[in-house]
């Protein structure tokens, strides 16, 4: 049978418990159907507790969870926003939402994430410019979680918060401690890609107990304390239903299998496609467990013979989803001409380094061991034709 006839192989699809139905039904049979009940107060809750901080607030994305996290850090027009780079678009909107500037940084090989020393240099200038940034947002990219220990010594240096993106590392850990609840706001995503779904949906999380609760308030369109419909500020309509809520709370239930299962997946792909010359996996830094949300790896196209946009191909022509790496932020069109630090200065940017090397593999927690066998097979006789074109050419 040809790889065009066999049933496609998806990047990240979604993995349902089983136990969803229960709380679906239970929001019909109570007719809480609407962007508020019991559902969404547990899944709050449940979530905060898991994350190791105060509280949640429940809302419509992850991109409305960093909208709310910048609103509330009072981002507005004029103010400038540093940002990783080397992240999906949805990081770098918000600011843009807000009227603010974005500030890209570059990533750095420990990590793939935030440049600690990139990120030093862009507070530094600033600084001396008057214009220190009113938040630092932070991506935990794949899984993997940032230099947070430095990046907080930089920012409470010069007394700028963190909005920890751990949209694509809940089940994460750093130090023991759970991602999310590294900053001063964390945001997380439950799209349907994510290592759990409620279909659509985010949650911000936090400390400030004071602050969720102005998210809630802004969430739900910012209305007043009165008997009639009074608003003395713009809010938004970015409130997660009690029903998705409900898919929500049994998916978290079985996040520590996810996480197990995924990295599961990624330890198969690493033996069995570790020894191939010019691949290297996305590192995992010393004290950081990562849910291991996508395996990415990058090649040395030198030394491996194939490119990453020729493994793409093959495992495309096999009807296997695959993915480039992220393309960095400063380099998209919509944010031509903004400022960009590189992890070391004069070298060329880690980031795009990174986006021309590399690429995601399907890590779906729910796919079968027959299945990941036929992405390595597939991966396999592309590097054995490669290597042999390379080797043939040079004789």
């Amino acid at each position: 049978m040809s790889g065009q006839q066999q049933s496609r192989i998806f990047l990240s699809a979604p993995h349902m418990s089983g136990n969803e139905r229960r709380y679906i039904d239970e929001a019909f049979e109570t007719n809480w159907i609407a962007p508020l009940g019991p559902q969404l107060d547990a899944f709050e809750q449940e979530v905060a507790a898991y994350a190791g901080t105060k509280g949640a607030a429940a809302v419509s994305s992850g991109t409305a969870a960093i909208h709310l996290a910048l609103q509330l850090l009072d981002v507005g027009k004029g103010d400038t926003v540093f940002c990783s780079s080397f992240t999906f678009i949805a990081s770098a909107n918000p600011i843009s939402y807000c009227g603010a500037e974005p500030v890209f940084i570059d990533s750095e090989p420990a990590t793939w994430n935030m440049s600690p020393e990139a990120l030093g240099r862009a507070l530094r200038d600033a600084a001396a410019a008057g214009q220190l940034p009113k938040a630092v947002i932070v991506v935990h990219l794949y899984g993997q979680i940032a230099r947070m220990e430095e990046i907080h010594v930089l920012c409470s240096e010069y007394g700028v918060p963190i909005v920890e993106d751990a949209a694509e590392s809940l089940g994460s850990t750093y130090k023991g401690k759970q991602s999310g609840g590294l900053g001063k706001l964390g945001i997380f995503s439950f799209n349907g890609n994510k290592i759990i779904t409620t279909s659509g949906g985010g949650m911000l999380v936090s400390d400030d107990t004071a602050l969720l609760a102005k998210a809630r308030f802004l969430a739900t369109q910012a209305r007043d304390q009165a008997p009639h419909y009074q608003h003395s500020e713009m809010g938004f309509n970015y409130r997660m239903s009690n029903v998705l809520a409900g898919v929500g709370r049994a998916q978290l239930q079985v996040l520590d299998e996810r996480v197990a299962a995924r990295r599961a997946i990624f330890e198969e792909y690493a033996l069995t496609l570790g020894n191939q010359p010019g691949v290297a996996f996305m590192p995992e830094l010393l004290g950081t467990r990562s849910n291991r949300w996508l395996t990415a790896l990058v090649l040395d196209a030198e030394e491996a013979g194939v490119t990453a946009q020729h493994l793409l191909a093959a495992l495309e022509a096999a009807n296997i989803e695959a993915r480039p790496l992220w393309k960095p932020l400063h380099m998209q069109p919509l944010f031509k001409g903004t400022r960009f630090y590189e992890h070391a200065e004069g070298e060329r940017a880690y980031c795009e380094q990174l986006f021309r090397s590399g690429l995601c593999l399907p890590s779906g927690s729910g796919m079968s061991g027959a299945d990941q066998m036929r992405v390595i097979d597939c991966i396999s006789d592309v590097f054995g034709n490669g290597v042999r074109s390379s080797a043939q050419t040079a004789s």
